[in-house]
């Protein structure tokens, strides 16, 4: 058994490396391709845009790795079909179930490399990635409106709701064309902060620079509100906000882990704010790693499969299919669940579902019938 295990295990993992090498090859030229086009625009180099790629290679290494494991298993199951290696191994015991087995636990194996990946390597390189688009290409753009967060504070004159706007990130935790609204408790705004410039410490303080302070007073009994301006360089703004929750919400979603993202998705529920897209994501980050397992069990269909029923390309051919249908309903899934609002871990776990119970059931179909 040690034998086979060893024979299964070279061929699957030598294929998985080699279909993923050759997707990241092809990933890194289209993403360079795609950068070029800013090479030249203020400080942005052809350099930076090729270290821009290579730091881009392990989220897409996180995203393409179930495709991998589902080509590179079809591959080198098909191979061993084909020269009847399989065919000897099934007549000297090989069963279905012990075959699953063993492609079970590769498959669990290549589960846990991805999760390290998603979790660790790639959004290291993304923080790394956007420091990059921020240092050289002028800030990271936030949409047309910006990012939004919330807080809440109780403060001498009772309590305080301000609602910050942030309308781009730039380099080294650097914030620009920051906007404060305070309001008080009947929902009236009392005072807007205007700032160009701010960075939130340890401590959650805002340090803002070139700042302008808007002060609406009580109005007087027929009178208009007094509306009060001041300008100063500097201004310190305490906050209940960490620095992981604003950068969570001016940095992409892949620079989160998925600790970061539950910790973001707690702050956005206790201010009354959607959370729904962080928190498909967040179940996405939790159950995208057991795809690997399902792929696994996918691909071992494909060795029962008669070599005159398909060459090796064939069913190589068969499998990128099946991996593009895999990635295209997990997308699908997500915007849907977000149209619909319906339950999150439902959605993220469905196409794994469906796979699974697709694999089974050709599986069982080919061993009782074929």
């Amino acid at each position: 058994m040690k034998t086979v295990r060893r024979l299964f295990y070279a061929d699957i993992v030598s294929s998985v490396m080699f279909v993923a090498v050759a997707f990241l090859s092809l990933f890194f030229f289209i993403d360079f391709v795609d950068e070029l086009g800013d090479v030249g625009k203020r400080d942005y180099t052809a350099l930076h845009a090729a270290a821009y790629s290579l730091l881009e290679l392990p989220a897409h290494f996180y995203e393409l790795s179930p495709i991998a494991v589902l080509i590179g298993t079809i591959y080198a199951l098909a191979r061993l079909a084909q020269s009847s290696e399989y065919t000897i191994l099934r007549t000297g015991g090989l069963g279905p179930s012990r075959a699953l087995s063993l492609l079970a636990s590769l498959g669990l194996g290549f589960g846990v490399l991805t999760f390290v990946v998603g979790d660790y390597l790639a959004p290291l390189a993304e923080q790394q990635a956007a420091q990059i688009q921020g240092r050289y290409k002028g800030g990271l753009k936030l949409g047309r409106s910006g990012a939004w967060l919330k807080d809440r504070q109780f403060t001498p004159n009772g309590e305080r709701s301000y609602s910050i706007n942030v309308g781009s990130a730039g380099s080294g935790g650097m914030l620009h064309n920051i906007r404060i609204f305070e309001f008080d408790s009947n929902g009236s705004m009392v005072q807007r902060i205007a700032a160009s410039d701010g960075q939130v410490d340890k401590h959650s303080t805002w340090t803002l620079s070139d700042v302008t302070v808007t002060r609406w007073a009580d109005a007087v009994a027929g009178q208009s509100p007094q509306v009060a301006e001041q300008t100063m360089d500097k201004l310190t703004w305490p906050s209940t906000l960490s620095a992981n929750v604003v950068a969570a919400a001016v940095l992409p979603l892949g620079t989160m882990s998925t600790l970061e993202l539950l910790r973001y998705i707690n702050h956005l529920s206790s201010n009354e704010q959607a959370a729904q897209q962080y928190e498909i994501q967040f179940w996405k980050r939790a159950l995208y790693p057991f795809a690997c397992l399902v792929m696994v069990g996918l691909a071992l269909p494909f060795a029962y499969l008669h070599a005159r029923g398909g060459g090796v390309s064939l069913k190589v051919f068969g499998g990128i299919m099946l991996g593009i249908s895999f990635v295209l309903l997990n997308n699908v899934a997500g915007h849907l669940g977000l149209l619909q609002n319906w339950t999150p871990w439902m959605v993220a776990a469905a196409p794994s579902t469906v796979y699974l119970l697709l694999s089974l059931a050709a599986f069982a179909w080919l061993v009782r019938y074929r």
